[in-house]
């Protein structure tokens, strides 16, 4: 079901030509940057995997990725990707990155189950990233320092873009807001868990909230997490659980929070056995990631994905995640936006 926010007297502040110079140059900027503050080497990455190894991203474990035969392996099928959470992790262990280092990439998926509007598009397009960490990093004051990291480079490249298109003016605060999903229950406990996100990120313009995936004080979850990548039981902020979460931003043009990136501390063997357990999926200790971590030769990890196309609709103040992307829409999406003066590419 396509859903459509409708923005009052929308008019895009920059041309269909400088929008795509500014696409251009925020991704270059944007990328150098990260690189620069986590210590990570650019890696090539796959569009598809072979379905049955476990290492395809399940999101939020309804999704159906997209998926064909291969004639010359027998017709066995491959999955285009959802993200690359797993294969990251693999990926350090076969270029022995050292902790401390790690590795980005440009991921491009299809999610065709995606509720189209102006935030969802069939097509996916992040930087995922991963970096070695010791078993002394996985606690909530070293995912804080990388999220901070994190959010200096998003500080940098919006000041790049408005002093490239003065027409544009900064709105991201010098810090960032932290917050558990349990603790943003308490405080609005009358709001569903998206509306926290909006009411917590148009207070503070943007927010950090810990412990994405595990069940809160109403039994719960604040949103649904695979339980084999990001750790959201293990203890963290106040003793709550959870060593992940979701970076949000205020969209004014939208009126509603925006969330930018999510990522996390990756699960050991003992939060992966005790996730896989209370999720009802502890076949998955036989598929070819997990084994391969549980027999300890994937590196502990921190890691997570940042959405391109999201990332250039924030800075470049745009009502639509079409504005940035091409991609496909209905029909009478594409006449409402016609209508709203909204252009989509």
């Amino acid at each position: 079901m396509s859903y459509l926010i409708k923005p009052e007297n929308y008019m895009p502040l920059l041309d269909l030509q400088q929008t795509e110079l500014g696409i251009k140059q925020i991704k270059e900027f944007f990328q150098q940057n990260l690189s620069s503050e986590l210590k990570l080497r650019r890696v090539t990455a796959p569009l598809f995997v072979l379905k049955g190894m476990g290492i395809n991203d399940d999101l939020n474990g309804t999704e159906r990725p997209v998926s064909f035969p291969i004639k010359e392996l027998g017709d066995r099928e491959a999955e285009v990707v959802h993200s690359l959470a797993k294969w990251k992790r693999m990926t350090l262990a076969d270029y022995n990155i050292e902790p401390g280092y790690g590795i980005y990439t440009d991921m491009n998926a299809i999610r065709s189950d995606e509720e189209l509007g102006n935030l969802h598009s069939l097509y996916v397009d992040q930087w995922d990233w991963e970096r070695v960490i010791t078993a002394e990093d996985r606690n909530i004051d070293f995912l804080k320092e990388i999220v901070n990291r994190i959010y200096a480079a998003m500080v940098r490249t919006e000041y790049m873009v408005c002093e490239t298109y003065p027409q544009i003016k900064p709105c991201l605060p010098e810090k960032l807001f932290f917050i558990h999903a349990e603790e943003l229950r308490q405080l609005y406990p009358d709001l569903d868990s998206k509306d926290r996100e909006h009411a917590i990120t148009q207070k503070h313009g943007a927010v950090f909230v810990f412990g994405i995936g595990g069940k809160l004080g109403d039994g719960k979850e604040h949103d649904l997490r695979a339980p084999d990548y990001d750790d959201y039981t293990t203890p963290g902020i106040n003793g709550l659980p959870g060593l992940n979460g979701d970076l949000l931003v205020w969209n004014d043009v939208l009126k509603r929070s925006l969330e930018l990136s999510s990522m996390g501390i990756r699960v050991d063997k003992e939060a992966l056995l005790k996730q896989l357990k209370e999720s009802g999926n502890e076949y998955r200790k036989s598929l070819y990631f997990h084994k391969r971590l549980l027999d300890g030769t994937l590196p502990l990890s921190i890691g997570g994905g940042i959405g391109q196309s999201r990332l250039c609709m924030f800075y470049l103040r745009k009502a639509h995640i079409g504005e940035i992307q091409s991609s496909i829409w209905p029909a009478e999406m594409i006449k409402e936006c016609e209508e709203l003066n909204i252009p989509l590419i």
